[in-house]
């Protein structure tokens, strides 16, 4: 195997924790972003969800996001890495540290 081709597996095998949080005026993008965030990650919070995705998965994501931005609207897309620290108040669903399976 190239060294090339070892490094790209491991930076698709590699996987990052992701916060998007969202602000869209309209219903109907909202609903189907939601829909969007949802194949990817667990809702958090009314207009956030976090994902853990490899580097493939994390691009797919951000290039589909722009089609739901209206001139009103704003998506913040958060990615952490090993070493940030998540503090969570109250419940806390745990199945957000188990890998997602997107559909």
């Amino acid at each position: 195997m190239s060294m090339e081709k070892k490094s790209e597996e491991i930076s698709t095998q590699m996987k990052y924790r992701v916060l998007i949080i969202y602000d869209i005026t309209e219903d109907r993008p909202r609903v189907k972003l939601s829909k969007l965030l949802s194949s990817y990650g667990i809702r958090v919070q009314k207009s956030a969800f976090e994902a853990c995705l490899n580097k493939k998965q994390y691009d797919k994501l951000v290039s589909e996001l722009d089609r739901y931005v209206g001139r009103e609207d704003s998506i913040r897309v958060y990615k952490l890495y090993e070493d940030s620290e998540v503090i969570t108040y109250g419940k806390e669903d745990e199945t957000l540290f188990d890998e997602f399976i997107i559909i």
